[in-house]
């Protein structure tokens, strides 16, 4: 059996990475077994989350899982699209990922706030002589990876701006579909889902957060998303 490695439940969602999020989505949609354990960047090859285990193999980062699993089970999460929808598909995953992705990090990461009542807590276990350290070696390393990727020689509301940007794009691309592509999901809709949980939970305060909130087809996609996929979870409390 495929064991998955994530955070876990927390942050008002049933899963506190959008990447292990997009990934169990995925298999669910596939309708493959696997088991869920804790699991830390510390443990994966690519020092990220999510990494599976596998007859004795590890792969790391939720596309190449995607990748391993499409080929090692004989099923295709974009089966019946074209070859145009497709690329259209792989160029949204990247807008949400290498983008809008960002934002999801700023909201939990750089508002202090939101740092505070979030991510600070995963180092409460830590001993208390090196807890504080931690904590701001950690979102320091956080910080300087949103610089690199762009988004962090911003300002607040130039983020927001942009985040906005992404949010509206998918908003347009989806319309009144119950999904991206029409009828039923496909793999980009993991990754949509995932990202827009993320940023809508409200468990976080962010101007964002509220922007997102005032566009009802996306409201209603991850709602009809997380009832699909997540039927166990108490969304939205």
């Amino acid at each position: 059996m495929i064991t998955l490695y994530g955070g876990g439940a927390g942050f008002g969602l049933p899963e506190i990475s959008p990447y292990v999020t997009k990934t169990e989505v995925q298999f669910r949609m596939a309708g493959l077994a696997y088991e869920k354990k804790p699991g830390r960047p510390a443990d994966s090859p690519k020092g990220t989350v999510p990494f599976i285990g596998d007859d004795g193999e590890t792969i790391a980062d939720s596309t190449f899982i995607r990748k391993h699993i499409e080929r090692k089970y004989g099923f295709d999460l974009d089966a019946g699209l074209s070859e145009v929808e497709r690329a259209q598909a792989w160029a949204i995953e990247r807008m949400l990922e290498n983008h809008l992705g960002w934002a999801t990090v700023h909201v939990r990461w750089l508002i202090p706030e939101n740092f505070a009542k979030g991510p600070a807590h995963f180092f409460d276990h830590a001993p208390e002589a090196v807890r504080d350290q931690l904590r701001a070696d950690v979102l320091e390393r956080v910080r300087q990876a949103r610089f690199a990727s762009g988004i962090g020689r911003h300002s607040n509301d130039e983020i927001d701006e942009l985040g906005l940007r992404s949010i509206r794009a998918l908003s347009d691309l989806l319309k009144e579909k119950p999904y991206l592509f029409g009828e039923r999901p496909v793999g980009v809709d993991a990754t949509a889902f995932a990202i827009l949980a993320a940023l809508m939970t409200p468990y976080f305060e962010s101007s964002i957060r509220q922007q997102a909130e005032q566009f009802p087809n996306l409201v209603a996609y991850v709602d009809r998303m997380m009832a699909q996929f997540y039927p166990e979870f108490a969304w939205g409390m």
